[in-house]
């Protein structure tokens, strides 16, 4: 009775503007991450570019929580909006926390396996950014849409590992400074946890799939 009643109402498309600005964030945020990783950007700038991208982000998931609670008819269940709006903002306010900690530590320098990160950071950000247009026609999207999940479920596989085989290489070159290995272990995990939220993205994403086609 639900889905015909939504069918009869004008449909309210404001939310998928809202996703794929958030979307352009993603991408933004994490270009400036792989920068500072890569060296190609002044660590300053990088970190200043990446706190505007999460401010951006931050009023855009106010404006679509508001929204939310002002419209009658949301183009899909209002849980799953919140929900993938959160998980959107949670990986860009990851972003920052790692931009954080290398100001904190006080790193100019990077481990080969923490820029291989940044690099799988941005891809993900851009396959989320690819998939979030789709969500405005599910059922013609549905295939395309697993695909694109599917590849930032690899992304975060790749991540993982590239995690371990860096905190391995860290603690064998650290050797006496463990200072060395507490700081950039530190790091990785920040890297760590911005795949693990891109990750939730995906599921989020997949989880509105499965339940609207």
């Amino acid at each position: 009775m639900l889905a015909w009643f939504r069918a009869l109402m004008p449909r309210e498309d404001r939310f998928f503007d809202l996703f794929e600005r958030h979307g352009r964030t993603l991408e933004d945020g994490a270009a400036a991450l792989r920068a500072l990783l890569d060296g190609t950007q002044p660590i300053p700038a990088a970190y200043a570019a990446i706190a505007a991208h999460e401010d951006a982000a931050d009023a855009i998931t106010r404006e679509a929580l508001l929204a939310v609670r002002r419209t009658f008819i949301t183009p899909f269940d209002r849980g799953d909006i919140q929900a993938l709006v959160g998980s959107l903002d949670d990986a860009i306010d990851q972003m920052l926390k790692t931009a954080k900690a290398v100001q904190l530590f006080e790193v100019t320098t990077f481990e080969p396996a923490m820029r291989e990160m940044g690099a799988v950071i941005q891809e993900a950000a851009q396959v989320t950014a690819a998939a979030l247009p789709k969500l405005r026609a599910l059922g013609e999207n549905a295939a395309a849409l697993n695909g694109l999940t599917e590849r930032v479920i690899e992304l975060e596989g790749r991540a993982d590992d590239l995690h371990n085989d860096g905190l391995k290489a860290l603690f064998k070159a650290s050797g006496r400074d463990p200072m060395a290995f507490l700081v950039g272990s530190e790091l990785y995990g920040h890297l760590e946890k911005v795949m693990d939220r891109f990750e939730d993205v995906a599921n989020q994403i997949s989880s509105i799939v499965v339940e609207h086609v």
